[in-house]
């Protein structure tokens, strides 16, 4: 009778992870590692911070009565951290219901096998209460051919009786598993039906966003003028600077040849200047220079925001305007939409080269780093000043915001030689 029971158990068993596993590979999305379930906790909480910060951004924004090109650029964020967090809550819903198959799995196998157990024990009651009675169990034992036999009688008894208290204790043991993966399914449940009514209440938020979104498309498209107007400014500004900071590293580049060429005429041999991939020469660096150089580029990808707090509002490179179709604009950095008077610091450490300003860009601040520059616009505030040696995330000035107006943009480039970098590549992910 016992090896039947565990052939049957054997057989359950089986099917059960047959079950299982079909669970695991019908249910798309899957990843129930620890790991993966505090990587998803963390990301969805990086999207909920990026929104509340938006969402601060466009109640300020919402005070000055009209639509914008910074509204838009707020908005356009929103949206895609909103639907960013609809995907994570997505994934996690998926979670959610092989966590659910797998309780409804495991508490209909142990149901099963508790039925089973309390059959089998009600059968050894019964044979118990027939044949194993005061009488009949001395009866059984002093019928015994010789005292060996009576022993093994007396033996057979006692397994019996110890095997009907291991029945027992496992079915007390398989119905608290029981309680307990039900309990565990309930919550499992409440926290779907929670997940539920999150997507729900963000995906009606993203609708009215991108309703919002397109209205503020609708409006600002009737100012065509004035935003070509804008466009128009906002280049002229850019290729000033760009012609400037061109011109700065013609300059260094120039009187750096002039120290070299004294240096040689006193004896003293000093490396030639590198050369850049495209043959544009980079100016001869002191050895200080050359150790901090070779230093920012090792932190490549590590370097800290110019601004504690904020969102590229402005990526890298030419694209399309937003609002005009066919237009397209420039940027040779990237801007970051942060909070009115937000404090700018330096990327890493370095020499000041240029305080300039330019008509739309306000004060500009120009930091050498070695054969690399990083270069901030669109300042108020500047507190340091040409030559200053500075330090890494030391305060250079605030950013400038229009008057009335409750955020900011920082305009921030990285230069190497005369090759203008992506931003993006240097700075550290948040």
């Amino acid at each position: 009778m016992i090896t039947r029971v565990h052939s049957a158990r054997n057989t359950q068993n089986a099917i059960w992870l047959l079950m299982v596993f079909f669970v695991f590979l019908l249910v798309p999305g899957y990843s129930q590692s620890a790991k993966d379930k505090e990587k998803l906790l963390q990301t969805k909480q990086k999207l909920e911070e990026e929104i509340r910060y938006t969402t601060d951004l466009l109640r300020k924004t919402q005070k000055t009565k009209e639509s914008s090109l910074q509204k838009l650029q707020i908005l356009a964020k929103q949206i895609k951290s909103r639907e960013a967090l609809i995907a994570e809550i997505n994934r996690e819903l998926n979670d959610v219901q092989i966590t659910m198959a797998v309780d409804s799995i495991q508490i209909d196998r142990m149901s099963k096998q508790l039925q089973n157990l309390k059959s089998e024990y009600a059968r050894m009651i019964s044979y118990a209460y027939r044949t194993m009675n005061g009488h009949n169990k001395l009866m059984f034992i002093f019928s015994a051919r010789d005292f060996n036999q009576a022993y093994q009688r007396l033996k057979y008894y006692q397994q019996y009786a110890s095997y009907r208290h291991i029945q027992a204790a496992r079915i007390e043991s398989t119905q608290k598993a029981i309680n307990a993966h039900r309990k565990e399914l309930e919550g499992v449940k409440s926290q779907k039906l929670n997940l539920f009514q999150s997507k729900v209440s963000e995906k009606q938020k993203l609708d009215r966003e991108k309703n919002e979104k397109t209205k503020v498309v609708k409006e600002l498209s009737s100012k065509e003028k004035q935003l070509l107007a804008t466009i128009k400014t906002k280049q002229q500004s850019a290729l000033k600077l760009e012609n400037a900071i061109e011109k700065m590293i013609a300059e260094d580049i120039k009187a750096s040849e002039e120290r070299t060429r004294k240096k040689d005429s006193k004896g003293k041999k000093t490396a030639p200047a590198a050369k850049a991939k495209t043959g544009q020469p980079y100016m001869n660096l002191t050895p200080k220079e050359q150790e901090l150089s070779s230093s920012f580029a090792a932190n490549r990808g590590r370097l800290p925001w110019p601004c504690d707090r904020g969102f590229i509002s402005g990526n890298f490179g030419e694209h399309a305007h937003p609002v005009l179709e066919h237009v397209k604009v420039k940027n040779n950095g990237i801007d970051i939409m942060t909070e009115h008077g937000s404090a700018v610091k330096a990327v890493f450490g370095g020499k000041v080269s240029r305080v300039m300003s330019f008509p739309s860009l306000n004060n500009v601040v120009i930091i050498r780093h070695g054969e690399y520059l990083t270069v901030y616009s669109n300042l108020d505030d500047v507190s340091v000043k040409d030559g200053q040696e500075v330090t890494v995330k030391q305060i250079i000035g605030k950013v400038h915001a229009n008057s009335g107006d409750q955020k900011s943009e920082l305009h921030f480039e990285l230069w190497r030689g005369k090759l203008i970098q992506n931003p993006e590549y240097w700075l550290a992910g948040r």
